[in-house]
């Protein structure tokens, strides 16, 4: 029998925050505020949540990190998953697991940094107002 192994590749730290940030980009889905990432070297983004947002509440009130996988349904069989897999845009696969007590995002892409930093968010789940004005 063999043990398949998940390969973890580091790729953003979000952080919750109530304060809010120069550049936020609001999703009307997660009723979230996201800021920064993609100017930071070690890529930390910080996120504000509205009251009735839907999210898990360790997503809300504890760090995660986040890590690129080959395969998100290897990686999170036998896991407790907080947010099943789901795209918020084209190219970029997204699930989010406990593990004892703070959650990890894990990111199953081909898209390269650029692209999932600047590209086009085309038919975003996360921004559907940016999918249609980007259009």
């Amino acid at each position: 029998m063999s043990v398949k192994t998940v390969r973890y590749e580091y790729h953003h730290m979000g952080i919750p925050t109530t304060e809010p940030r120069e550049g936020e980009k609001y999703s009307s889905t997660f009723k979230m505020y996201t800021s920064g990432g993609e100017n930071s070297e070690f890529r930390i983004q910080y996120h504000r949540f509205e009251v009735d947002s839907p999210l898990h509440p360790l997503l809300k009130t504890v760090p995660h990190v986040a890590f690129k996988v080959a395969s998100i349904e290897q990686a999170i069989e036998g896991k407790e998953v907080l947010l099943e897999p789901y795209y918020p845009f084209e190219g970029f696969r997204v699930a989010v697991i406990n593990d004892h007590g703070t959650p990890i995002e894990l990111i199953e892409t081909n898209l390269n940094e650029e692209e999932i930093w600047y590209g086009s968010k085309h038919n975003s789940v996360i921004y559907p107002e940016a999918s249609k004005i980007s259009r």
